[in-house]
């Protein structure tokens, strides 16, 4: 399967199943003879932005390093693959604007849901005010208002989205049937 380079880009709130879905859809390129590669918000910060922090301008900072290295990929041939929370859209639309092939994945979920699923009870802990700009509780989160794709994640499987986002994929002309 012969593919050009391009950016996936998942924006969503923590534990909306961005990553999820992100290697549910890695795993089916590789299947496919693709070079694909992953950059996680998590692991991200853990490397590439080590020493930042939750400030908007930290938080832009690491966006803008996370497109900086989607565009390196992307120009050459590799699908990247971004998971990264990316609440603010005029950031989003800066990377966007480096990318040739970016397509913006959102993955919707409501409040309820991600409190319930709430595996490192992050979302309790923000609510009871004890994590200081928590996005999506005590700092803002800008959702897109025109993805290319947006799956429901507390209302659809996680291989359900992953379908969605692939059929959109072909008719980008990005992947083949």
């Amino acid at each position: 399967m012969d593919h050009k380079g391009f950016t996936l880009w998942f924006t969503g709130l923590s534990g909306s199943g961005k990553s999820t879905v992100a290697h549910i859809l890695e795993r089916r390129l590789r299947e496919g003879g693709a070079k694909v590669e992953v950059l996680d918000g998590d692991v991200v910060r853990t490397n590439l932005s080590k020493g930042l922090g939750f400030s908007k301008e930290d938080r832009d900072t690491n966006i803008r390093r996370i497109g900086f290295v989607c565009s390196l990929l992307s120009r050459n041939g590799v699908i990247a693959i971004a998971a990264a929370i990316s609440p603010y859209k005029e950031i989003r639309d800066e990377v966007r604007s480096m990318i040739d092939n970016f397509v913006e994945v959102y993955a919707e979920c409501s409040l309820d849901a991600l409190v319930e699923r709430d595996v490192k009870g992050l979302y309790k802990k923000a609510l009871a005010g004890e994590i200081k700009n928590f996005t999506g509780v005590s700092d803002p989160y800008e959702a897109p208002e025109n993805a290319e794709i947006t799956f429901c994640s507390d209302k659809e499987t996680p291989e359900e989205s992953a379908e969605k986002v692939w059929a959109k994929l072909i008719d980008l002309r990005l992947v083949q049937p």
